[in-house]
């Protein structure tokens, strides 16, 4: 019989003895011991699984590139690149403590899977309220980034900041120019697609944790730069220095979200996130309001100042918080995993809840995806099944701009264009904000009772456009009736902000979190929010040039433009975007690889263990009998 000794430190974090006179950073060797009675398929998985995890080689039958094998029966010769290219199976009535592992695996995923599906949104809260916590705690970094966006749009309509970093108009009055308008709201996308793609390798290299603790860091210490700035470009370089971290927290928030929860809490806790925005949003326009009074330099720099209350107190709470155990799975840290996991989870007997079976179907669902999917750069989420979710995942984050969303965030500007003064205009930008956090519970409510993320999102869609083009019409009223044109105008957006979070602008964090595969998620995430990023540059770029009386001063009739690009993503969603709720992970990654039409995603059935992996890794220290 062949013994395999894992006498090495294993690269992935697991402890074993290592040989004598060998160093913790040498690399880590496998002894093959070949004896009789073994079987070649087994012998020849056993090198191909050592290959495959970087193992070098002590063994006397490997001579070169070739190695040897000999039993009672038979003396056989294979190369690397043989082994390399053989199918990674067991032999069906092969007695292996490996396969006795795997089939534990399975049965134990299979068990957490079925409990899963069976799972209400009580039992849910019930026995994930730790993780309910640590996700809203998170999550909550999401708020300064809607705060500082909002306080440079409501700024646009503050007399002493277009004083202090305007210009000088004929009637007397001062406007930032369009174009620092649009360099300042493109400055924060520029630094967030920096910041994107940073952590498409930092957080799946150093964990979720400690990438947000970096990053809350970094937000300190720049808003000095935003509190002493003296002119436009200094507010320009600050704001894309800001954009670096918030890019980071824009993906961050919603993978650990996903992946702290079960399928009953995901969908609510993902878009979670949306309320955040609307929460610091809510806040920021409040700060500006309250200062309108002041005409002195502190009606803008008390709202910059107020940023240093974010990090400090998330800094505190998020160093007791738990790593996402799915990060630690991918990292063979699987008993970190379950200490992570218990740490989310408050066991209930109502819901007959197993640690170990749900880290195996972690593990399950890990490797599942390793033999769907090879790698996990970007270049992989261009390749075969990931090309359409990375295709989804990004289309789904640009329909937010595209839908009219970066004309909003114009409103409290576009409204004192319409004709309101700068008091009531920020009026309805609070009434805005607020129905942006109500629509968040509106958007739980209706996922609650069954409507599903696809539903939602193109019914939603059909809205927008509509309120759009009442918009685009109401620019048609003549002069005289401009005030009640201009009320009705604030009504409408006030209106259009309640139909985009009950549906747009809510659930796109849920369905990005859940299309994309979890070994490539961050990294999809990433690429979908820097598409977002970069259709919001030229909207930025479009948006300020379109209101701006010194410019194309479009008023209204920017909703018909915005109409026009709503109506295109409703054909889009319609087509492509497919029902991911109520499904498992592992689910998820079979509907895709069959290719199953978007229309029929929620009426397909699979059976994720009819097409179970073939290998599941045994991550203990000891001798395995082949």
């Amino acid at each position: 019989m062949l013994r395999a000794l894992f006498a090495c430190l294993n690269s992935k974090g697991t402890r074993a003895r290592l040989p004598r006179g060998r160093s913790p950073s040498s690399p880590p060797r496998l002894q093959l011991f070949p004896a009789t009675g073994s079987s070649v398929s087994a012998y020849k998985f056993k090198l191909r699984d050592a290959i495959s995890q970087q193992f070098t080689f002590k063994s006397p039958f490997f001579s070169g590139d070739t190695f040897s094998f000999f039993s009672t029966t038979s003396h056989q010769q294979f190369t690397m690149a043989e082994i390399r290219n053989e199918p990674l199976t067991f032999p069906e009535k092969d007695e292996l403590a490996h396969t006795k592992a795997m089939n534990s695996t399975i049965a134990n995923a299979k068990l957490a899977t079925e409990k899963e599906h069976n799972m209400t949104l009580l039992q849910g809260i019930r026995l994930y309220p730790k993780a309910v916590f640590w996700s809203v705690l998170i999550s909550t970094c999401i708020a300064m980034e809607g705060y500082d966006v909002c306080l440079l749009g409501a700024f646009y309509a503050h007399p002493k900041f277009n004083e202090k970093y305007g210009v000088l108009l004929a009637d007397g009055t001062y406007q930032v120019p369009a174009r620092w308008q649009a360099g300042l709201s493109n400055g924060a996308n520029v630094g967030e697609i920096i910041g994107l793609f940073i952590n498409g390798f930092v957080s799946e290299r150093f964990g979720y944790r400690y990438t947000v603790m970096t990053c809350l860091v970094m937000i300190a210490a720049v808003t000095a730069v935003f509190f002493t700035a003296q002119n436009v470009q200094t507010l320009l370089v600050a704001e894309i220095l800001c954009g670096i971290p918030w890019g980071i927290f824009q993906t961050l928030t919603v993978t650990y979200a996903s992946e702290v929860c079960p399928v009953a809490l995901r969908g609510y806790l993902t878009t979670y996130v949306n309320f955040c925005w609307g929460m610091g949003q809510a806040i920021g326009i409040g700060v500006v309001k309250s200062l309108l009074h002041r005409n002195d330099q502190w009606a803008y720099r008390i709202p910059y100042a107020l940023q240093w209350m974010w990090p400090v107190p998330l800094i505190i709470g998020i160093t007791f918080a738990p790593e996402s155990p799915w990060w630690l799975v991918r990292k063979g840290r699987v008993e970190d995993a379950k200490k992570a996991l218990l740490r989310l989870t408050s066991l209930n007997r109502e819901t007959d809840f197993d640690a170990d079976e749900t880290i195996d179907m972690m593990v399950h669902t890990t490797k599942l995806e390793e033999k769907i999917t090879t790698g996990s750069s970007y270049l992989d989420c261009f390749k075969g099944t990931d090309l359409r979710r990375t295709e989804i995942v990004c289309m789904v984050w640009a329909i937010q701009n595209l839908s009219g969303n970066s004309f909003s965030g114009y409103s409290t500007y576009f409204l004192e264009q319409a004709g309101l003064d700068p008091g009531k205009a920020m009026d309805f930008a609070i009434g805005q904000y607020g129905i942006n956090m109500a629509g968040v519970f509106g958007a739980w409510f209706l996922m609650s009772v069954g409507i599903g993320r696809r539903t939602l999102y193109l019914v939603g869609l059909c809205g927008l456009c509509t309120m759009l083009l009442i918009m685009g019409f109401l620019g048609l009223v003549p002069q005289a009736h401009k005030d009640s044109a201009s009320l009705a105008t604030g009504s409408m957006m006030l209106i259009w902000a309640l139909c985009y979070q009950l549906s747009v602008g809510t659930v796109c964090y849920s369905l990005v979190s859940e299309i994309s595969t979890r070994r490539l998620q961050i990294k999809t995430i990433v690429l979908g929010r820097n598409l977002y990023n970069i259709v919001g540059i030229v909207c930025s770029v479009l948006t300020p040039y379109m209101l701006n009386p010194s410019a194309w001063a479009w008023g209204n009739y920017a909703g018909f433009f915005w109409a026009g690009s709503c109506f295109l993503c409703i054909i889009y969603t319609y087509f492509r975007v497919p029902e991911p709720s109520g499904r498992t992970f592992a689910e998820l990654d079979l509907l895709f690889e069959k290719r199953i039409s978007a229309r029929k995603f929620a009426k397909t059935q699979v059976d994720v263990f009819a097409d179970s992996v073939e290998k599941v890794e045994v991550h203990h220290n000891e001798k395995v009998d082949v």
